[in-house]
């Protein structure tokens, strides 16, 4: 009787078996087509305080009843990071385990009604582009609208379009263009203003100091955070698999100790969301509104430390609540060797100081 188990019978079977492939490659796609995403996610209090409490998001509107009231909702809501993140997680099995670039994000957007423990999270995705990638030929790039619904109501709770490089079964030919870097043009360098404003404080008010003394002279409202976090296994393992994020890159260190990377890498949205958590514990936040632009531009494995800079765009008046204003930021996350691996421009109402 054959030994299934002695090691050279398993390794000649392993060689000559099928494998059950997860995942679509880029032929699976075609504009048009809308995908049902199987999984269905109840978002918990016990999900929200992990994703918040490993990201450093502390906002205590989310976490204590008392704070949450204040901020008109009855009882701590489902933090926007989480959601997003939960949102994104639930289609990776169908539009993007093949693996491929995260070339960005647009357009994330939330209603004003808060999101409260115990919603069931249903998920569909819209595929609105499909485009031939000239400088990587084993590549399409692929954007789908996604949408995640209150599953009782129907309600959407966030939405976004994203783009990812997806692998083809066969590459096609191209000539190359688009592939070869820029030449630089002679300058001697990026033209940065002579001077760098930080608010003095977190509240509407600040900001708005800050942009008008900006104004009268050659300088921008922009200034880094403190706080660093270093990724370990719970925010590069734990934390996408609560969002059932399965692709390999997460997960899988045989697969990517050939990847450039040598090592598992951070859920985009881990990333993102801690850069933004070390950016709200400098502000007043009251209430998120959309995130646009949004690139991830390197990996982030363990042992890196995600950092965060903010650019402050403008400010507005009109928000929600009288008790806030409206303020756009560019936040930018870095690592340890002041790389930069996330960009996004983000809208959130901060609280006023004079109410």
């Amino acid at each position: 009787m054959t030994d299934w188990t002695d090691p050279d019978t398993f390794a000649q079977a392993l060689e000559q078996v099928e494998t059950k492939e997860k995942g679509n490659c880029f032929e699976d796609f075609e504009e048009g087509d809308v995908i049902e995403h199987d999984p269905g996610l109840t978002l918990t209090e016990w999900g929200n305080e992990q994703w918040m409490s490993q990201t450093l998001n502390h906002d205590p509107a989310y976490w204590r009843t008392d704070a949450a009231e204040e901020r008109g909702f009855d009882e701590p809501p489902i933090h926007p990071d989480y959601l997003t993140a939960a949102t994104l997680g639930i289609t990776v099995e169908d539009l993007s385990e093949k693996g491929g670039y995260f070339l960005g994000r647009t357009d994330v957007r939330f209603p004003e009604a808060p999101v409260h423990a115990g919603t069931e999270l249903h998920v569909e995705s819209e595929v609105v582009n499909c485009a031939t990638s000239s400088s990587r030929p084993e590549y399409g790039i692929v954007s789908w609208r996604t949408r995640g619904r209150d599953a009782e109501t129907g309600d959407v709770l966030c939405s976004y379009e994203r783009t990812n490089m997806i692998p083809r079964r066969e590459p096609v030919a191209t000539d190359g263009g688009g592939a070869a870097a820029a030449e630089g043009d002679g300058d001697d360098g990026p033209e940065l203003p002579e001077e760098f404003i930080a608010p003095e404080g977190g509240y509407y008010e600040d900001f708005v100091a800050a942009l008008e003394e900006a104004e009268d002279e050659n300088a921008a409202v922009a200034y880094r955070h403190e706080r660093g976090r270093t990724q370990d296994d719970v925010t590069v393992a734990s934390l996408p698999l609560a969002t059932l994020n399965t692709a390999k890159q997460h997960h899988n260190v045989d697969v990517m100790s050939d990847s450039p990377s040598g090592d598992i890498v951070t859920y985009g949205d881990v990333t993102r969301s801690t850069a933004l958590g070390h950016a709200r514990s400098d502000e007043e936040t009251w209430r998120e509104v959309g995130f646009d632009d949004e690139s991830f531009h390197t990996f982030v494995a363990v042992g890196d430390t995600v950092y965060a800079f903010t650019r402050v765009l403008e400010a507005e008046e009109d928000a929600s609540s009288e008790q806030a204003g409206t303020v756009t930021f560019e936040h930018i996350a870095f690592n340890q060797d002041d790389e930069p691996v996330y960009s996004g421009t983000r809208t959130a109402e901060i609280r006023k100081r004079s109410n």
